[in-house]
């Protein structure tokens, strides 16, 4: 879970903002916080409103940023890839900051770091608690000992243990973050106490998921739709509780041949799935086009299946297969959502979509949130989203605390701020409100008048 998230001096925000999922004062929708961890709780969904270009977008790509520099990290003698905040000419030469506070494997921990284009100059992480904290790890550029890993050596009683702790933090590049040193350079193997690391990089490889407006959703789960009948029945129950009008869905094995996609690419990914020692990872996802395609191996041979839905014929028994470039937009978006809400439910998991709207009817992202609410009682998962839909904006559907604007002040840097912070009754609608600009998140439209390159109708 996502406890809070931090940025400062990236892309559009200046100064330091907070973006939070501690519950605030309301009691109303208690279901709507995740089970307490060392007496902390979250909540489980949050949607962020405001203009086009106010920084929606920017917040998402800050937390993303994190995850791959934890992930892939920075290759040897180059740049860390980012933008300062570029309209105020005093923040050139200062750094920037990202810290999360997440809450994984039953403890709760602050994990941050300060960094420029050319080295991560501080990194820390602690376990935190109500009363106090514990340091994991801390590393700071200007002070004698770069590295603070008194917790760690302590953990580790063998010589060797500490003295490989040493070496992979002596050894960290400078921009490089030592999460990823961690995670690259086998220390799992020779180090028998590092669980607190382990469980950060484990959230946010298996936890976090970020999808951007163009990105499509774990495909890997449809492929499994050829072996478990349960989850296919699953899939098509979806289906038809979205009203899409399909009425099944298949994999269709055809020839190599005929696959849109360049024979270049099938054949690095045949030499790659060929490569995989483990047969039960020899399998490989590829879309084109709202074309999904599950490519295997199977006697050195490339076998390929194509993802296609299934429809009745009036005055027929057989069904119509269509692939799904035959399907509309939202209808494609629909089934991308249906993997991630079922991983939704199964707990440990956070989403994080940029215009999850696209293409979809506003009462189907209304209910897409409140089936995840009402189905997700038991389960500890999030739903963040940045949206235009106003038709999310009640009360109905989601706490004060749960509703973010993001707004952009006079210099242009974006500013975040709650409904919480409102005084507003828990009956009170609140999308008029918004429209009417009492929230400040809605765009500034000019006076028409002075278009003057537009042609004089009157």
């Amino acid at each position: 879970m996502l406890i809070r998230f931090s940025v400062e001096n990236f892309l559009s925000f200046s100064d330091k903002q907070y973006f939070s999922l501690l519950p605030g004062k309301g009691t109303l929708k208690s279901e709507h916080k995740s089970k307490k961890v060392k007496g902390v709780s979250a909540l489980k969904t949050a949607v962020l409103f405001g203009a086009n270009a106010s920084g929606k977008s920017n917040l998402i790509k800050a937390i993303d940023f994190g995850k791959k520099l934890v992930l892939r990290g920075t290759k040897i003698d180059t740049k860390i890839d980012f933008q300062k905040f570029r309209l105020d000419s005093n923040l050139k030469d200062k750094n920037s900051r990202i810290e999360y506070e997440i809450q994984h494997s039953g403890k709760n921990y602050a994990y941050g770091f300060v960094f420029n284009n050319n080295e991560i100059t501080e990194e820390w992480l602690y376990e935190i608690g109500i009363k106090s904290d514990i340091k994991i790890f801390e590393r700071n550029k200007d002070s004698k000992e770069v590295f603070d890993l008194d917790y760690l050596l302590k953990g580790n009683k063998k010589i060797e243990e500490k003295q490989f702790i040493k070496f992979i933090a002596k050894g960290t590049p400078n921009n490089q973050l030592f999460l990823n040193e961690i995670r690259t350079r086998k220390v799992k193997e020779n180090v028998s106490k590092i669980d607190d690391i382990l469980n950060v990089i484990d959230w946010f490889q298996n936890s976090l998921k970020i999808i951007f407006p163009d990105d499509k959703y774990n495909e890997g789960l449809k492929f499994e739709l050829k072996e478990d009948e349960t989850l296919l029945t699953t899939f098509e129950e979806f289906l038809k509780y979205f009203d899409t009008g399909i009425n099944g869905v298949c994999l269709e094995k055809i020839d190599y041949e005929s696959v849109d996609i360049p024979k270049l690419i099938l054949n690095k990914i045949k030499e790659e799935l060929l490569n995989k020692k483990s047969e039960n990872f020899r399998a490989s996802i590829l879309s084109n086009k709202n074309t999904t395609y599950f490519l295997t191996i199977k006697d050195e041979d490339l076998i390929v299946h194509k993802f296609m839905t299934k429809h009745k014929v009036l005055g027929n028994e057989e069904f119509e297969k269509f692939d799904t470039s035959d399907e509309s937009d939202g209808t494609n978006r629909i089934m991308d959502f249906i993997p991630l809400m079922m991983d939704l439910l199964k707990g440990d998991n956070v989403f994080i979509i940029d215009e999850m709207e696209r293409s979809l009817h506003p009462n189907l992202i209304y209910d897409l949130i409140d089936l995840f609410m009402s189905k997700g009682k038991n389960v500890n998962s999030q739903l963040i989203l940045a949206s235009h839909e106003s038709s999310l904006l009640t009360q109905k559907l989601l706490r004060k605390d749960e509703v973010w604007f993001v707004v952009k002040d006079f210099n242009g840097s974006s500013k975040l701020h709650s409904l919480e912070e409102y005084n507003i009754r828990f009956d009170k609608e609140i999308r008029k409100d918004y429209l009417l600009g009492r929230f400040k998140a809605i765009p500034k439209i000019g006076n028409r008048n002075k278009l003057t390159v537009l042609p004089n109708q009157s």
